[in-house]
């Protein structure tokens, strides 16, 4: 179940462009974005949708609707050093990221800490770095494979080609104990975790400014790197080795839990009942539901063989991304409407969706469709350059040749 609530500051933003008035540049550009098109679309069939799925809250598609963030990686001549230093000549004049925000987005409060990451590559590995300020750094954990969000740690999350199944997490504390996995599909669609399943060759290192489960003093907190051999990315056997333009989704994630302390060690809070607090969930990109395991919410990844220092080619939404945008649309309805009916709707009407289905994004019209049984379906809008793109009731999205339709 979508659990978001309505982000009124987004649609006042909206408002604010559509209006005949001066416009500020940000507002010109979100304007022109695919993710403004599909926010207006969506707002348009709210009014004409069956009144069972008018019910339903607006921000449990809006939230998930905004455009994720995105970061160009510059490549490295040379390799980091992986000691946990991240202060190294290598690193220095690799641009940061936006600071970490709560996995919901904008709605909640800002995180107590700040969080930040960098990264680099070259023709074998993406290295990472990141930067966690902390005041009290503490890791219990110490063997691999252990459940690694028991304790406070920092998380990756990469899905190299993009089609939301086969991807990879990565989680470590500060004692640099590794969790690695790869999952077959999100839960949500009945996916699993292969846990046994291993980095090949990864490399880590943590270091703590400060000292570790020392309650006794204030710590600055820690930093992480990390090296991702392209190799132990493979699909299928089939190594995804980045070349200038490529672009991955990729996500981070910093879980925190609220501690007490007590003679002298640290010791999670608790409800009335004894169960620890709900853990705080920051990340870079926010995925608009407290849910790591929507790879469609994650950030871009854009390669380029540009060093770092240099001017850096600007991130532009793909075509098919803004496509896709509207699929999503289609399969978080199908799954609200499945959910009350327990079967999907053969119709885009019966979504709420207009009868008209030809879709505008940037002067060029596309065709949205939809077939439907009763426990799955799929869901096709065209692209200009003669292929169109599929989603399923699995969220597999995959790009589909006009001849095959």
């Amino acid at each position: 179940m979508i659990q978001t609530l309505f982000n009124t500051n987004y649609l006042k933003r909206i408002t604010s462009v559509v209006q005949p008035v001066k416009q500020t540049t940000e507002a010109k550009a979100f304007k022109n974005s695919g993710f403004f098109k599909i926010s207006l679309f969506y707002l348009l069939f709210l009014s004409s949708m069956p009144k069972s799925l008018a019910q339903v809250p607006a921000a449990e598609m809006e939230a998930l609707l905004t455009e994720p963030k995105n970061y160009t990686v510059p490549f490295a001549a040379t390799a980091p050093i992986l000691d946990g230093n991240i202060n190294e000549t290598t690193w220095q004049q690799v641009p940061w990221s936006t600071d970490f925000i709560d996995i919901e987005g904008n709605k909640k409060p800002q995180p107590d800490y700040k969080t930040r990451i960098k990264m680099l590559w070259n023709d074998t590995c993406l290295f990472i770095a990141s930067e966690l300020q902390e005041p009290h750094v503490w890791a219990k954990l110490q063997q691999h494979d252990q459940i690694i969000y028991h304790d406070n740690d920092f998380e990756i999350f990469i899905d190299p080609d993009n089609d939301n199944q086969l991807y990879y997490e990565i989680e470590v504390n500060a004692r640099n104990t590794i969790l690695d996995l790869l999952l077959n599909k999100p839960y949500r669609n009945a996916g699993g975790a292969l846990i046994h399943w291993n980095v090949e060759k990864l490399k880590s290192a943590v270091q703590v400014q400060g000292t570790l489960n020392n309650a006794a003093d204030t710590d600055k907190g820690w930093t992480v790197e990390m090296s991702i051999p392209f190799k132990s990315l493979a699909i299928w056997g089939q190594e995804i080795r980045p070349r200038e333009g490529s672009w991955w989704r990729i996500n981070f994630s910093r879980v925190e839990w609220d501690t007490d302390i007590t003679q002298n060690e640290y010791v999670k809070k608790k409800d009335n009942k004894g169960k620890p607090l709900p853990e705080h969930n920051w990340v870079w990109s926010p995925q608009g539901v407290i849910n790591m395991h929507y790879p469609e919410r994650w950030g871009y990844l854009q390669f380029t063989r540009r060093p770092a220092g240099s001017q850096l080619p600007v991130f532009a939404l793909p075509y098919s991304e803004k496509l896709k945008s509207y699929l999503w649309l289609v399969y978080y309805r199908q799954k609200q409407y499945y959910e009350q009916h327990r079967h999907y709707a053969v119709s885009l009407q019966k979504l709420g969706l207009p009868k008209q289905n030809r879709i505008t994004i940037d002067n060029q019209t596309n065709a949205l469709q939809l077939e439907a049984i009763t426990h799955q379906f799929t869901a096709t809008i065209n692209a200009p350059d003669n292929t169109a793109w599929r989603i399923d009731q699995d969220g597999l999205v995959q790009k589909i040749e006009k001849k095959n339709l």
